[in-house]
């Protein structure tokens, strides 16, 4: 069950230039930066209220991020629910016959995640996140 927004991505070229400009914008700091190595990415987390902002930077040529980035540019990358079981939720999904990316959950910068292929949401990329 889909509980709330969790947080909308933003890919940038560059994390430093974008938190630069976000918090300029907003006036906050991240909460914390990390890098992600088996999706390819650095990413930032800035919280607002209860839906954060997630900057997303590709560490890779090869990565998804990357060619979402020379592709369409700058903006917004996918808008993640929360939701308690992504496994659950994910097969869920799959029996309604909706097209995933991901088969089971994984690790994420929101806790384990799982993807839902944009042709089934009509070209939104969804990540459900499960907090843990």
């Amino acid at each position: 069950m889909i509980k709330k927004v969790d947080h909308v991505a933003i890919v940038v070229s560059n994390i430093e230039e974008g938190l630069k400009l976000y918090e300029n914008l907003l006036g906050i700091k991240p909460s914390h930066i990390e890098e992600i190595p088996d999706q390819k990415v650095r990413s930032a987390m800035i919280v607002i209220g209860d839906v954060d902002i997630e900057l997303i930077e590709p560490t890779s040529s090869d990565s998804g991020v990357a060619k979402f980035l020379e592709k369409k540019g700058e903006g917004i990358h996918h808008i993640s629910f929360e939701v308690d079981d992504v496994d659950k939720e994910l097969e869920s999904m799959a029996a309604r016959g909706v097209e995933l990316i991901d088969k089971q959950g994984r690790k994420g910068m929101a806790g384990k995640i799982g993807f839902l292929h944009p042709r089934s949401a009509r070209g939104v990329l969804i990540e459900l996140a499960q907090k843990l």
